[in-house]
């Protein structure tokens, strides 16, 4: 991957990850605004599915939600997978549903992948990054206890919140 990288400070330790520019442009763009913006600072992992993948964006530990813009197109068409190691936005329905909801892949997750039938953008989820540095404290948040809860319905939240503290672009 080749684009700048970006230190996911939390709770358990610092995680860098490093954009793919090339392959998912809007994607990253509309990443680094939200990190420019600071809007992931203080927020939560809130979702963490062992085997499956850690998530997070808007939510602070209380469960409550952050504004977010108008949603972007998937580029979930763009060649890259859904490998351990790698982050990729989550959406709702509809195309322009991707906001400012990513999670990291804590397995090879071919079922998130975009689908070759599909010469569109509906399937998948679009890969932009991939962790660089501190795999191993993304390992440590897959180990973590977990509830039922959260600020999403069928949330698998930690016992103990892990908060970004800070988001930053690397110089």
């Amino acid at each position: 991957m080749t684009g700048s990288k970006v230190m996911i400070q939390t709770s358990m330790g610092d995680i860098t990850i490093q954009l793919d520019e090339v392959h998912a442009p809007l994607t990253t763009r509309n990443f680094l605004r939200y990190v420019r913006e600071r809007h992931f600072d203080g927020t939560c992992i809130y979702r963490v599915m062992k085997g499956f993948v850690a998530q997070m964006g808007s939510f602070d530990a209380t469960g409550r939600g952050r504004g977010v813009h108008d949603g972007i197109v998937s580029e979930s068409n763009n060649g890259l997978k859904n490998l351990r190691g790698t982050l990729a936005m989550a959406h709702g329905d509809g195309a322009t549903s991707t906001q400012a909801e990513f999670f990291i892949n804590l397995a090879d997750n071919p079922a998130l992948d975009h689908q070759a039938s599909d010469t569109g953008t509906a399937t998948g989820f679009t890969v932009f990054a991939q962790v660089v540095e501190g795999m191993d404290v993304v390992d440590k948040i897959a180990q973590v206890p977990v509830k039922d809860g959260g600020p999403m319905a069928g949330t698998i939240f930690p016992e103990t919140p892990i908060i970004l503290n800070r988001v930053s672009v690397l110089p």
